[in-house]
């Protein structure tokens, strides 16, 4: 059997001494995805002495459910990779490669900035896919996309977003040919010379609709909102010194204030969930960078208003608003968001989804990430409703990793058998 020669048996003990090497030996920590969130866990556990093992190809989400020529709508210090050390930064990137990366970050450059993180911080990184985790013992069995399977004592879910696309219910009828989610496209000059309306009011939608009309689309936007939600149009607020200071955090999630309440979960986790759910929204709203105004110019949006209907006609569709205007056009973009969802990850077993404590989609997470299914953990979106905003941010990737190694680091001096405080 030809294996890579990082999967091989010899000096390596998590690996079985069968010839046929069909089943691993038992890993501490399995990591499933090797985005921002499980690179920067692996590098923190990794340099801490704890064995952790990445699965999946790197930056995956973003290289194929991103359309190439977006940009980052984060900050330059929001959008780092966290390492314990922070000695992979967007800035040692730069200086590495010898050139510079412009504002706002280019999604290629970010990409290939993970790509550089992955090489130089994470080490033991499998590029197959995890098909299946199930429950084994006091631990589980990771199932590989090939048939391959290994027992492990814990997994951190860090698989990103991509299964929670948010397709409206109402227009699941229409062919997907003439419809579709904008993380299904890395591409979007297919739609030269065809006429596409954008649904939504956040950044996709209307980076969405600039990078349409920039590859010969003609292209409307159609957004619930009476405005857009413009943020970063006020520069000046970021640049008083210690006063933006006292009112921003560095990871760049929330208005003013609310910005450094959100930069601490642990602390948001213990306020009432009737004062976290509007303060949440308020950080994620749909907004816009107000670097892209320029780009929008002379492309038409309606505000404050939705379609309320929309049939195939033909090779077209026609739409018609709530206004009662109607019009055709040769496809629908929703750029609609996420809707977290974890039993849309098919990699979990029934017997884990059955005993998984969720609200509306969402695993009910304890200290350090950790799932109502002991050593099952979840980091990114999926952590949200648990400790708030950040964690739907790169920029909450350092607080995840530092809170991930924190419980691990607990458990291990409780000793075996033992158990830290939850």
């Amino acid at each position: 059997m030809n294996l890579p020669v990082m999967l091989r048996a010899e000096n390596n003990p998590i690996y079985s001494d069968d010839q046929d090497m069909s089943t691993l030996h038992e890993a501490e920590v399995t990591i499933l995805g090797a985005g921002p969130y499980g690179l920067s866990c692996a590098s923190h556990l990794q340099n801490a002495g704890i064995e952790a093992r990445v699965f999946g190809p790197t930056m995956s989400f973003w290289m194929r459910h991103m359309p190439q020529g977006m940009c980052l709508r984060s900050n330059w210090e929001a959008s780092f990779i966290p390492d314990p050390s922070s000695a992979y930064t967007l800035d040692a990137f730069c200086a590495a490669m010898g050139n510079h990366c412009p504002k706002p970050i280019p999604l290629e450059r970010f990409v290939a900035y993970g790509q550089w993180f992955a090489e130089r911080a994470v080490r033991d990184h499998d590029p197959r896919q995890i098909s299946l985790i199930q429950r084994e013992g006091s631990g589980f069995r990771v199932t590989l996309e090939d048939g391959h399977s290994f027992l492990t004592r814990r997994v951190v879910v860090a698989a990103g977003i991509q299964p929670f696309e948010n397709y409206p219910a109402e227009f699941k009828h229409l062919s997907r040919g003439l419809a579709s989610h904008s993380s299904e496209h890395d591409d979007l000059s297919r739609f030269r010379g065809k006429r596409v309306t954008v649904i939504g009011g956040g950044q996709s939608a209307f980076e969405s609709a600039a990078l349409l009309r920039e590859n010969g689309a003609e292209v409307e936007v159609i957004c619930r909102q009476v405005s857009p939600n413009w943020v970063g149009v006020h520069p000046r607020l970021h640049h008083l010194g210690l006063v933006s200071r006292m009112l921003y955090a560095k990871t760049d999630v929330g208005p003013a204030g609310i910005s450094r309440l959100v930069a601490a979960p642990r602390v948001f986790r213990r306020f009432p969930r009737w004062f976290k759910t509007p303060v949440a929204y308020r950080s994620i709203r749909p907004a816009v960078a107000g670097w892209l105004k320029p780009r929008l110019d002379g492309i038409p949006i309606r505000l404050g208003r939705h379609v309320a209907e929309a049939r195939e006609t033909g090779s077209q569709l026609t739409l018609k608003l709530d206004d009662g205007a109607t019009q055709t056009s040769d496809h629908i973009l929703f750029a609609t968001g996420f809707k977290v969802d974890v039993a849309r990850y098919r990699f979990l077993a029934p017997d884990i989804l059955r005993q998984l404590e969720m609200h509306d989609g969402y695993p009910l997470l304890r200290a350090g990430l950790e799932s109502s299914v002991a050593g099952l953990h979840f980091a990114g979106k999926p952590a949200a409703w648990s400790f708030g905003p950040i964690l739907g941010f790169v920029s909450g990737a350092g607080f995840a990793s530092r809170e991930l190694l924190r419980k691990i680091s607990k458990n291990r001096q409780a000793g075996p058998g033992g158990s830290a405080a939850r």
